[in-house]
């Protein structure tokens, strides 16, 4: 997808990686260096979306299958691509989003067993296509990842994040082998370690200079 000045980053990686933290944190860090900055997440980041979320992370019974849920995430991104991440672009903003399409693949594709071609055929449909121009993702063991899921949500969990042990082994195999194949789109980043730690590997890993 062709389009103006502005970069869009995505942060991604399986439950507990410390993604919504790093993203606050970069989003301040690009701010510093005097740059307009759109902090969003997904699913999410527009009143549509938003409401789709809440159907996604806490569903009616018996919950969505695979298919459904490739759907519902769809939408939402459509929502949000066009009426906030598109016009941010447009105006030369970067774009600091907690998870984005390589989720869907991830989770409904590698987990829930949907092809990535029709992941990518609804995304072209939904979304017109539009990437990132670079992924940070956050990877981090098992053990240390329910750890911090333990610490933020006591025995509580949305309806994605509380599946199996085998299912999120599942996203993150799927992750790196995303990572694998599009090495110029993907930064590989250790999520072991204090937030400021892992911060400051992003901030290396992106060659962002130092603040004006």
């Amino acid at each position: 997808m062709t389009r103006p000045a502005g970069r869009f980053i995505s942060l991604e990686g399986g439950e507990g990686a410390g993604k919504s933290t790093q993203a606050r944190l970069l989003a301040r860090a690009l701010e510093q260096r005097g740059l307009e900055v759109l902090l969003t997440r997904e699913p999410g980041g527009t009143p549509g979306a938003e409401a789709i979320r809440q159907l996604l992370l806490a569903p009616p019974a018996p919950g969505w299958n695979a298919a459904a849920e490739a759907l519902l995430f769809a939408a939402a991104r459509a929502d949000h691509v066009s009426q906030a991440i598109a016009p941010a672009l447009a105006r030369g903003a970067w774009v600091v989003c907690d998870r984005f399409l390589d989720s869907s693949r991830a989770y409904q594709g590698g987990a829930g067993g949907l092809t990535d071609e029709d992941l990518l055929t609804l995304h072209r449909i939904g979304s017109t296509g539009l990437l990132p121009d670079t992924t940070l993702l956050l990877e981090l063991g098992a053990g240390p990842a329910s750890e911090r899921l333990h610490a933020r949500d006591g025995d509580t969990s949305d309806a994605i994040g509380g599946r199996g042990a085998t299912y999120h082994a599942a996203v993150g195999a799927r992750f790196a082998d995303l990572a694998d194949k599009d090495p110029q789109r993907f930064i590989r980043i250790d999520a072991d370690g204090s937030p400021e730690a892992v911060h400051g590997r992003i901030l290396t890993a992106l060659d962002l200079p130092a603040p004006c």
